[in-house]
């Protein structure tokens, strides 16, 4: 399944191919809240036909408004590239639907040969990042392959982008956590590839539209070579099988490696392949084990949506130290019960010693609990 940029490009393609007028408009910079972040892109025709988005939508109406109104050269006068700013009053971010405070610039330019729009398509799809620099002057461009990535960069002359692959996830191992996160992944943009050795396990896979490979996982690994667009997820609770993808993978470059089971099996994974593998500190320090953010998941579907949600937050930069692991999480849940346990004991302990007199006495348990609520442990006494 394409995701929404590929999507983008394909359609503004196909489009054009047509014969009908397109226009390629990018978010290149905001200010404030934004509904989409610089570098998203839609593709408008001049029937005012759109796939794509820069905002949550007011905007897409104004532009689809003039367009139908006097066509594409409503909003590309001369035939090159326009900027727009939209928000840049109180009454104008409300009117388009832009959050308190928020500003956002578009480059619009109108689709043609020397837009480069396939040779830009066929480069993601080769899992290449591209550089694209559009003349604003002559809507001429220019492509490059760039190891860089990062937001769009405008100047008075040139709208600069950078395109990267697809995200891609690899699941090693066929069960229900490894469809309910197929068919997340896929919902979130994601290029899913699936693995699984065993025979038996394949024959029960229900996603028919997405083939399980069976290869080896170290040998689909090696032919994948991750990139850092790249996230590698072990589910198949056998070592023989995990060991062997997570080994290849944490030395690849991909931006995630995680694989699921207890946090004792976590410690001796981690002891393996250290001990037997050579694995670095480094190396084992870039796996997820288990993987997830904690949300107390009980079902498939619920640790699908921890480990989709730690693998996403990693795919946008949120640093590891600001999220909270399931190891962590699972810690501070077994501390927190211990604390209810001991509770009532301890208050029956200090009743047996209290004088039922002392005001001071009767309090106390309160004002104990009332301090570990703050401490975020029990629910505030009533």
């Amino acid at each position: 399944m394409d995701d929404l940029d590929t999507q983008v490009l394909r359609t503004a393609c196909a489009w054009q191919a047509a014969g009908e007028a397109v226009l390629l408009v990018t978010v290149a910079r905001t200010w404030g809240s934004s509904p989409r972040p610089p570098g998203a892109l839609m593709a408008l025709d001049g029937r005012g036909r759109t796939v794509g988005s820069v905002s949550g939508g007011c905007i897409e109406d104004d532009l689809v408004r003039r367009v139908r109104e006097q066509g594409t050269t409503a909003l590309c006068t001369h035939g090159t590239p326009e900027v727009l700013r939209y928000g840049i009053s109180a009454d104008e971010a409300h009117r388009f639907g832009l959050p308190c405070g928020g500003t956002i610039e578009l480059v619009l330019e109108a689709v043609a040969a020397h837009s480069r729009l396939p040779e830009l398509l066929q480069a993601r799809e080769a899992r290449r990042a591209t550089e694209r620099r559009l003349d604003l002057a002559t809507g001429a461009v220019t492509l490059r392959e760039s190891g860089h990535d990062g937001l769009p960069q405008l100047d008075d002359h040139t709208l600069t982008t950078w395109l990267g692959p697809q995200a891609r996830l690899l699941l090693i191992g066929v069960g229900d956590i490894a469809a309910f996160m197929a068919r997340m992944a896929q919902g979130l943009g994601f290029d899913v590839i699936v693995c699984d050795p065993r025979p038996e396990s394949r024959a029960s896979w229900t996603l028919g539209h997405l083939p399980v490979s069976p290869e080896m996982p170290d040998d689909l690994i090696a032919r994948l070579r991750p990139d850092a667009r790249t996230a590698i997820v072990a589910l198949s609770h056998d070592p023989k099988i995990d060991d062997l993808a997570l080994i290849d993978a944490l030395r690849s470059d991909a931006f995630y490696v995680g694989a699921i089971g207890s946090r004792r099996n976590a410690a001796a994974r981690r002891e393996r392949l250290r001990q037997h593998f050579d694995l670095s500190e480094a190396e084992l320090d870039r796996l997820h084990g288990p993987a997830g953010l904690y949300i107390g998941s009980k079902t498939p579907a619920e640790i699908a949506l921890s480990i989709m949600a730690e693998l996403v937050a990693a795919k946008n930069g949120v640093a590891r130290q600001q999220r909270v692991a399931v190891e962590a999480g699972k810690a501070g849940a077994t501390r927190a019960r211990q604390v209810g346990q001991a509770e009532p004991a301890a208050r029956a302990e200090r009743a047996e010693r209290a004088d039922p007199a002392d005001p001071a006495e009767q309090a106390e348990p309160a004002a104990e609990a009332g301090a570990a609520a703050e401490a975020g442990h029990l629910p505030a006494p009533a």
